[in-house]
């Protein structure tokens, strides 16, 4: 398989169709000559929700790498992940059903939010990385193809955060993520991607929206893959500026022109995705300033349920939130953060269902006048 290439696959047999996908990559060319070698499986488990709710990577999907990987001669074998901060890494395990996984298969699962981490110069950005990274001989990357509030798209690129400690990834938002998460990938090779685009939320990386194209797809480019992302998403790679960020850092190419996309077996008649984007009417309401990834993901959901309600239009302040408001006066903010603000809801984060109910109490007593 060339660096160009882009392989998709549809069906509803998820483990099957993955182990084709591979065997048509010719992924066995590509893995290292020493069967005992160290190869790292990287799924998104981004927070407790089942796959089929469009946040979390389908455990078929890994499950058919396993089957592929060991039907080759290799068990040194390990998936690795760290949920996003204020979720328990064992518990996402538990729910996306990757501890049973695990013990079927006699593969590690190595919950990088306990692992111990190390500094690298990645391309001019030193960051801090997770011990297990230094031990992967090969990795495989496996995003769901989705949506993100912050950033637009999530997928290959934005996948790696995985493997960095909760205090890095509060670091990546006080830094503004996109240059971060480009300088990421300088330091973590990805060498072979195997894309869930089976359901993913288009909106919230945290799920609740999925909607179903029942598609895999096989890369070895992770910022071509982010590209084609962008294009299936109608987004301009612009508006994701991490991904010409990791062009000019020499991780890959961004020129979709350059991609040859092939289908395996037939393909749908209808395979364009919605246009309609969420996230951008929602954003309106709110004040961001540096807030992770949880605080904020909580609280996009949130806002759509206030809106569908017809509450949402009824809100005339700004919610602040993220670390930008850590010692500062306002009004109305959500989480810790914004502990100083006359109406605000602590926690780190708080769940989407407290910032619901906050928001909801304030949003009434406020037109009421109380």
């Amino acid at each position: 398989m060339n660096k160009n290439e882009i392989l998709r696959i549809y069906g509803s047999e998820y483990r099957e169709m993955t182990l084709e996908l591979l065997q048509r990559a010719g992924l066995c060319e590509l893995l290292p000559a020493k069967k005992d070698s160290r190869i790292g499986i990287k799924p998104n488990l981004v927070s407790a929700s089942p796959a089929s709710c469009g946040a979390t990577t389908h455990p078929e999907i890994i499950a058919g790498i396993i089957e592929y990987l060991q039907r080759y001669g290799y068990r040194n074998l390990v998936i690795a992940e760290g949920s996003w901060v204020g979720e328990k890494t064992s518990d996402v395990v538990r729910v996306c059903g990757y501890d049973q996984l695990a013990k079927q298969y006699g593969v590690e699962f190595l919950d990088a939010q306990r692992d111990s981490s190390f500094e690298k110069d990645c391309a001019g950005m030193k960051l801090n990385l997770c011990g297990c990274v230094k031990q992967f001989d090969f990795l495989i990357n496996v995003p769901v193809l989705k949506g993100h509030c912050q950033t637009r798209i999530t997928c290959a690129l934005k996948n790696m955060k995985g493997l960095i400690p909760n205090r890095e990834k509060r670091r990546f938002h006080s830094m503004g993520l996109h240059k971060p998460i480009a300088h990421l990938n300088a330091g973590i090779r990805q060498d072979f991607i195997v894309v869930d685009h089976i359901c993913g939320d288009l909106d919230f990386e945290d799920g609740g929206n999925p909607v179903v194209r029942n598609c895999i797809m096989a890369a070895r480019d992770p910022v071509l893959v982010d590209a084609f992302v962008c294009r299936l998403l109608h987004y301009s790679v612009d508006e994701v500026p991490y991904i010409r960020m990791a062009e000019q850092l020499g991780v890959g190419c961004a020129d979709i022109s350059q991609a040859q996309i092939t289908t395996c077996g037939p393909q749908p008649e209808e395979d364009e995705l919605p246009r309609e984007h969420k996230i951008v009417e929602l954003e309106d309401a709110v004040c961001e300033v540096e807030s992770c990834s949880a605080c904020y993901g909580y609280l996009i959901p949130a806002l759509e349920m206030l809106r569908q309600e017809g509450l949402l239009e009824r809100l005339d302040d700004k919610i602040c939130i993220g670390q930008g408001y850590q010692g500062k006066t306002g009004k109305l903010g959500i989480g810790r953060c914004t502990g100083g603000f006359t109406h605000h809801l602590n926690g780190c984060p708080p769940t989407e269902g407290q910032m619901y109910e906050f928001l909801k109490e304030y949003i009434i007593n406020t037109a009421l006048g109380r």
